[in-house]
């Protein structure tokens, strides 16, 4: 008579047998597990080190002194004039001899005009206007010799970075030698330096590689944002509330909520195309603004902030409301009294995590016109403008070797904007959750 008890049963050569493949199975499906994450890590980690490794030398910047005699009479008048007037006069003013003859002072022996044009081509275009800026702001230096530091042209500042080889028959060179022999004799005589480039955070975009920045681009993205969020969080966090807790439930509702959930996975260039149509075609808004590319933007996150609103409503406990209706509190009262706050974060987490997204869109900027080449700095919000995801595009579209470290210094900036706003979103989350 055979032993039927389950002790019999798991104890078997064909139940152990069976033990021994499922526990196989579950190693196997863990090591796997365990190499899509080691894989997926990797994959990151290889993406950041080349990041930084490229774009870490975009915030360090050559620069080469310049012994400047401001002679007064290429001045004239200029440091006797009102602060207005100054600023009209000195496009008058050859800016350009003053960083030529501070040159060949230091190279005396030079004589023909192709030399002395590559021997101005080792400092930036720049130059002039550090020079403009100096005499603007303090015109008691007319007449005086001023050593000034000046940004260098693009390729000496690689030259300097080691990203071009100071061998002029190497493959990549840029230089022949005597322009080496130059550089060299600039920096025994200690007229080169390397330090952190500020001004890549602060200057707009340029067509000269050592004197674009990013600073237009990331204040045209803190004002798209702002509207972003200005438009798109109250709308949102409204049409959750109405669609959760005072909608009725009939089959326009339904509708609704059908095409919330299909907007929020429509291609981001649809609203592009959308806010051309009625941003800049209908309504005549300025071509190129934060303001039409956050109104743009704030159509392509609403779905967003809805869907997440209405999940983080819905986690409330109905007890809640049912505690509150009993003491007497309107619909509107249980609302905004006890269900809101409670659902707070989770709101506030899905708004950040909408705002991140529309941080990193491109497409819809470029369909309303932000991706034309912006100078100066916005100073508001219907000034021309661009955005870090355009800034980066622009500048990886430009052959020029000097930009190659540009756009992996944008990213950077980016990807820093980025963790910025997703810390804050799980700061908010901790900070205001509650638990019952």
């Amino acid at each position: 008579m055979t032993d039927s008890s389950p002790a019999a049963r798991w104890s078997s050569p064909e139940m152990r047998a069976r033990l021994r493949r499922r526990h196989a199975a579950e190693r196997r499906f863990r090591r796997l597990g365990l190499g899509a994450i080691g894989l997926a890590l990797l994959a990151l980690l290889t993406l950041l080190v080349s990041i930084v490794g490229n774009g870490s030398s975009a915030f360090l910047r050559t620069r080469i002194a310049l012994d400047v005699h401001f002679d007064p009479e290429q001045f004239g008048s200029l440091g006797d004039l009102s602060p207005a007037e100054r600023v009209r006069r000195a496009s008058d003013v050859d800016w350009g001899a003053l960083v030529r003859d501070a040159l060949t002072r230091q190279f005396p022996d030079l004589s023909s005009r192709r030399e002395l044009r590559a021997l101005q081509g080792l400092v930036s275009t720049g130059a002039r206007s550090e020079l403009r800026a100096l005499v603007l702001e303090d015109p008691g230096v007319i007449g005086q010799s001023v050593r000034v530091w000046v940004p260098a042209a693009s390729n000496v500042d690689a030259l300097e970075k080691g990203q071009i080889p100071r061998d002029p028959d190497a493959d990549g060179a840029r230089f022949d030698a005597q322009e080496l022999g130059w550089i060299a004799t600039l920096e025994e005589r200690g007229l080169v330096e390397r330090g952190f480039d500020w001004t890549f955070l602060t200057n707009g975009d340029s067509r000269e590689a050592e004197l674009a920045g990013v600073g237009g681009a990331i204040v045209g993205s803190l004002l798209t944002l702002l509207v972003t969020l200005a438009v798109a969080f109250p709308l949102g966090v409204a049409a959750a509330i109405y669609l959760e807790e005072f909608a009725p439930h009939n089959r326009w509702t339904d509708l609704i909520e059908v095409n919330i959930n299909n907007l929020a996975a429509v291609p981001s260039i649809v609203f592009g195309l959308l806010g051309l149509a009625v941003f800049l075609n209908a309504m005549h808004l300025p071509r190129s603004a934060p303001l039409v590319g956050g109104l743009t933007l704030a159509l392509m996150t609403l779905p967003t902030i809805i869907i997440a609103g209405r999940s983080a409503i819905q986690a409330v406990p109905p007890s809640i409301r049912e505690a509150a209706r009993g003491l007497g509190a309107s619909p509107l009262q249980v609302v905004a009294h006890h269900v809101l706050p409670l659902a707070l974060p989770g709101i506030l987490t899905g708004t950040i995590i909408g705002m991140a997204r529309a941080l990193g869109e491109t497409a819809p900027l470029l369909m309303i016109g932000m991706v034309a080449f912006v100078v100066d700095v916005p100073a508001g919000f219907t000034d021309a403008a661009t955005a870090l995801p355009v800034q980066i595009y622009l500048w990886a579209d430009t052959p020029e070797r000097g930009f190659v470290e540009k756009v992996s210094g944008a990213i950077m900036v980016l990807l820093a904007f980025l963790v910025l706003m997703n810390g804050t979103a799980i700061w908010l989350r901790q900070k205001f959750e509650r638990r019952w």
